[in-house]
């Protein structure tokens, strides 16, 4: 389950998840322009639409989308660190947030998965720990807690898409 916390100083955003597969795998959800549209969004909430990146230092991204009443929306922004798989960091302008610019940096840390078998634990596989550090709220108190709830449904439909293929249409 994700969970998020706003900063005592009200400027980031750090949520946290563990996904049950490889990091390789994670990286790819989250930067792949097929996937995004697949698992990004809830039916009756909002849902991306269409999702383009230049996926380099220096490239841009741009998501699309509509919101439950129709109304559309767009998230973009330039990379500024890809080190495939276990480094993003973005920036991040939203239409529906005027002229804020923000910084979402996505750290993917393999981690060796255990279960209990027979004798005693044996390594069953590989997972992923997810932080993200979503900032420059600069004291917003009300974006910044947003994006905090934001950022827990976002990170439980990418696992639920990773781990069991579930898209916005089929959770």
């Amino acid at each position: 389950m994700a969970t998020s916390a706003v900063t005592p100083d009200n400027d980031a955003v750090v949520a946290e998840v563990f996904i049950a597969a490889p990091p390789e795998r994670v990286f790819q959800a989250i930067t792949d322009p097929k996937q995004m549209p697949l698992w990004w969004g809830q039916q009756g909430l909002y849902r991306v639409t269409d999702w383009k990146a230049d996926l380099r230092p220096g490239g841009k991204w741009q998501s699309d989308g509509v919101g439950a009443d129709g109304t559309s929306f767009r998230v973009e922004g330039e990379y500024l660190e890809v080190d495939p798989p276990r480094l993003l960091v973005h920036t991040w302008i939203a239409s529906y947030s005027g002229a804020m610019k923000t910084v979402v940096r996505w750290e993917l840390e393999r981690r060796e998965v255990h279960g209990l078998q027979g004798p005693g634990p044996k390594k069953v596989g590989t997972g992923t720990f997810v932080k993200i550090r979503h900032e420059g709220f600069a004291g917003n108190v009300a974006a910044a807690s947003s994006h905090g709830d934001g950022w827990v449904r976002v990170l439980g439909w990418m696992q639920a898409f990773v781990e069991y293929g579930k898209t916005i249409d089929t959770r």
